[in-house]
């Protein structure tokens, strides 16, 4: 079996190497110090194509199969893991939505998030499950035109669904 990078995915690896080397690894000591989200910096990933790794080109990603988007974060991550951590959960959760919301819901959200312009994440996390997903209890029922979220701690709130009308 062939283990070498094609010629594609060099191109990746010095492309992602470079801005890592020269955005990311002279500034990361101090973003973690100081706990700085590095916001600009991770908006000219996005103009890199850094933001929509495994995205359709058609919401603006650059449509990498999972491996050849792990070659650019493994690129990130060895100049600052926290940041390359941000844009892969950044990745999952814009080719999440991408993938399933409804066509008009993916069309303006889809370039503005592979783009870099807004930011995408998502939270996992309860206080007797910390974030293994098989444990978490909270539910998301669909109740009329909006949802009732039931957590671990029995707080019960409504949230509208701001997509099912179009307002947002």
């Amino acid at each position: 079996m062939n283990f070498d990078l094609s010629a594609d995915q060099r191109a990746f690896q010095e492309t992602a190497h470079d801005f890592a080397a020269n955005e990311l690894a002279p500034n990361a000591a101090k973003w973690d110090e100081e706990s700085i989200f590095p916001v600009d910096s991770i908006r000219r990933a996005g103009e890199l194509g850094f933001c929509g790794l495994y995205c359709e080109e058609r919401w603006g990603g650059i449509a990498l199969s999972r491996l050849d988007a792990s070659i650019v974060v493994e690129e990130l991550a060895a100049a600052c893991p926290s940041t390359a951590t941000f844009i892969s959960i950044h990745n999952m959760a814009t080719w999440m939505l991408t993938s399933n919301a409804r066509e008009d819901v993916a069309g303006h959200w889809g370039p503005l998030l592979t783009s870099g312009q807004k930011l995408a994440s998502y939270c996992l996390t309860e206080p007797s499950a910390g974030s293994d997903a098989g444990s978490l209890r909270t539910t998301a029922k669909l109740d009329g035109d909006g949802y009732v979220l039931n957590g671990s701690s029995s707080v019960r709130r409504r949230v509208h669904d701001q997509f099912n009308d179009g307002r947002n």
